[in-house]
């Protein structure tokens, strides 16, 4: 028997309800599947209805609660459903242009190889964004590590961070914002999300949609092979103990490949050759050759034998399921395929007619001359299970009583010890990896100064914010309060750099969605985000979902991360956490009511954890919106030097952040008792202000509870709470928030 022969055999024999496991599926989506073919399907056919029924791919546990995104505005040019979202931002130097944006997940891969897991998520989400005919011009990352005591912790963040800067760096696209933080909850399952930002003009945006019957099927990038096969089953599966071992579904990156690759789309682009396009990302062949079809109502028929490869013997299964990087499928218009060749061939690019599409509605795949799968699309995509899980409303954390713990005897003490502790330290020793000012038009980066990163749109005085926010704690503790929480956070954060917020894109990561109490976080997490949403007109436009991130049976603490973009119309007028001056006001914005749960000091200094650190902070979306839009007035009246929103550590840690991002010293003075000093409570800003008249200024504009805190100056935060004072130079301040990193990753404790 020939190889050839020998292959067919195998891909045509047929599969029984045994190999539902193996695949990734249940024994009654297996049954659902002979319902839907009216036969037992072969090998191929199998692992391309289990990887399109992941959860990753087909979002089967979260469907019906992600409709409740509010997902239209005035900007929204294109929501969820496509590769990426779109918005307006107005003219630019060749008429209207759009953000392109989105934000996906890497974690499983990330755990198992963390340089590779994090380079090729930076890969895929670039893709994403350049696909739909954007330029990108920002990357961001969200991290979320294990404890740093955890054997593996250290080696991680290593890993991810050179994964990321190593193709980030490479590509030539700058990293300019993002968060990290620690926690027991991530040792066995790390979390990496990242979000690309691009820029287009509207009149030359590309969609997966759009695709006719009769048209040539156009594969380009890197040649196929073996790497990454079923990684979107394995992102929708829970760890387990020597799950190390999966190393083969891991896919390798090529940063310098991925560079022609949107050079060479983008140039295909301002041509008329492209009727339709799609990014290879999880599911690789299989997915974006489904997706074309049924958004396109289409059907597909490919040659695979036609499809560049770098293995030799690859069967149809590997060659459809694989997810090597680097590789787009397009739909060409009618004779543009040497239009097409020979882009490709000037930047040096594998490129290939492979099939064409149909007017049958089915996926049909031929190998060696035969026919080795004949499905349907429609089960594929639409038809696909929607489930309705079981969930239950999930418990508040009791409040936390103050009155139990002793008061501190050194509020200093507090202070340094919460700007030192793993979450709120500095993480310079990452960023300061990436490049954050390739391409030329990074104004801010949130690490290094902003609560937002500011990027000008290249050709303009015009610039776009972007953050990253989500407090897991929060979420933890109540999830409908912590989802509004998050939203609310990217929405001040974007305000405090003077950019109106325009929309976000989001990557929601939990647990094992077929546990109740699981599924009713993940239901009231969302519902939390929307009605915030709703209420902040800050619509969804893209986003990811990552469940089963758990490794034998605990979950992750859950984390709904929110990417925020907004716009600032004129670069003159923003705003940032160090522009503050000797001899300015430290004035706050926004009520000050004492809330302690979930915060950093219940964490850090009395060391709690869980619902015994108490419930977060209510969220008044009302209050947000309107303090926002004062402080956003005020930066562009020019009224402010330096303005931070008030998170994590409450004003003590806002202001000494101020003071370490300025270099100039604060005083801080009030009447109020010291829980003010680190309680976070929700809808409230530090600004820097250099008159008297300023105060008067806000209460004209209907600011809330203005009160002035202090005075910069001097090189010191000195803090004076009733009759009670302390005085801590900058320069101990600065060392005991920038060491704690470095030290960590050289081991020294």
């Amino acid at each position: 028997m020939t190889d050839a022969a020998a292959i067919l055999t195998h891909l045509r024999a047929p599969q029984g309800r045994d190999q539902a496991k193996p695949n990734g599926l249940k024994p009654e989506e297996y049954d659902l599947i002979l319902t839907r073919l009216n036969r037992e399907p072969n090998l191929v056919e199998l692992g391309i209805f289990s990887v399109m029924w992941s959860e990753h791919c087909s979002y089967k546990s979260t469907r019906r609660h992600l409709s409740k995104f509010p997902t239209k505005g005035p900007r929204v040019i294109q929501g969820p459903g496509e590769n990426a979202g779109v918005v307006d931002i107005g003219d630019g130097p060749n008429g209207p242009m759009a953000c392109i944006f989105k934000m996906e997940s890497h974690n499983h891969p990330s755990y198992i190889e963390p340089y590779q897991g994090a380079a090729t998520g930076v890969g895929g989400i670039l893709r994403d964004v350049f696909t739909m005919g954007a330029r990108p011009v920002a990357l961001v990352n969200a991290l979320r590590f294990g404890d740093p005591s955890h054997p593996r912790t250290r080696q991680l963040v290593a890993g991810v961070v050179g994964g990321i800067g190593g193709y980030g760096n490479c590509v030539g696209v700058p990293t300019v914002a993002g968060e990290t933080q620690f926690h027991k909850g991530y040792n066995g399952n790390i979390l990496v999300n990242a979000m690309a930002v691009g820029l287009a003009d509207q009149d030359k945006i590309f969609y997966s949609r759009g695709a006719e019957p009769g048209l040539s099927i156009f594969y380009v990038g890197s040649r196929t092979g073996r790497d990454g096969i079923h990684g979107a089953t394995m992102a929708s599966a829970e760890f387990s103990e020597g799950d190390e071992e999966k190393r083969p579904t891991v896919q390798v990156g090529d940063p310098f490949t991925e560079k022609l690759l949107i050079e060479a789309c983008l140039e295909l682009m301002a041509t008329d050759a492209i009727q339709s396009i799609q990014d290879m990302g999880a599911a690789g062949l299989t997915s974006s050759s489904v997706e074309i079809a049924d958004k396109g109502g289409v059907g597909v028929e490919m040659d695979l034998d036609a499809v560049p490869q770098r293995e030799t013997g690859m069967t149809a299964y590997e060659i459809m399921l694989s997810e090597s990087q680097e590789r787009m499928l397009m739909v060409l218009k009618p004779g543009q395929e040497h239009v097409a060749k020979a882009v490709f061939d000037k930047w040096d690019l594998n490129a290939a007619v492979i099939g064409r599409t149909t007017n049958t509605g089915r996926l049909v795949l031929k190998q060696f001359g035969e026919v080795v799968c004949d499905i349907p699309v429609s089960p594929l995509a639409n038809d696909a299970p929607n489930y309705d899980r079981p969930w239950v409303e999930p418990g508040r954390a009791p409040s936390l009583d103050i009155s139990k713990f002793p008061q501190p005897a050194d509020y200093g003490e507090v202070l340094l010890k919460l700007m030192s502790s793993p979450d709120m330290a500095s993480k310079r020793w990452i960023w300061e990896q990436y490049d954050r000012h390739v391409l030329g038009d990074t104004i801010e980066s949130s690490q290094s100064g902003g609560d937002a990163a500011i990027v000008r749109i290249h050709g303009t005085n015009k610039a776009l914010a972007i953050c990253s926010d989500c407090n897991p704690h929060y979420v933890a503790a109540d999830p409908f309060e912590g989802g509004k929480q998050a939203v609310a956070e990217a929405y001040r954060n974007l305000s405090a750099v003077g950019a109106t917020p325009i929309a976000i894109t989001d990557n929601l990561n939990f647990g094992n969605p077929e546990k109740p109490e699981t599924m009713g976080v993940i239901v009231r997490a969302i519902e939390g985000m929307a009605e915030a949403c709703r209420a902040l007109d800050f619509p969804v436009v893209s986003g990811n979902v990552s469940l089963y991130n758990e490794t034998d049976g605990a979950g992750i603490p859950p984390t709904p991360v929110v990417g925020g973009v907004g716009l600032i119309e004129d670069l003159s007028k923003t705003a940032t956490l160090k522009g503050a001056q000797p001899g300015d006001l430290l004035v706050l914005v926004g009520d000050t009511k004492g809330h302690l749960g979930a915060s950093l000091y219940a964490r850090v200094w009395l060391e709690l954890d869980g619902p015994e650190a108490g419930p977060p902070p209510p969220v008044d979306l009302a209050v947000e919106k309107r303090i926002a839009a004062v402080v956003r007035d005020l930066i562009a009246r020019g009224r402010v030097h330096a303005v931070h929103d008030v998170s994590e550590g409450g004003i003590a840690c806002a202001a000494a952040e101020m003071a370490l991002a300025s270099g100039v010293g604060v005083k801080i003075e009030t009447d109020r008792d010291w829980i003010s000093l680190f309680c976070e409570d929700q809808g409230r800003y530090l600004l820097a202000v250099s008159r008297e008249e300023d105060i008067a200024h806000l209460n004209q504009l209907g600011a809330e509870w203005p009160a002035t805190l202090g005075l910069f100056g001097g090189d010191e935060v000195t803090v004076a709470v009733g009759e009670r004072s302390f005085a801590l130079p900058l320069s101990a301040l600065r060392e005991a928030h920038e060491g704690w990193l470095p030290r960590y990753m050289n081991g020294v404790s």
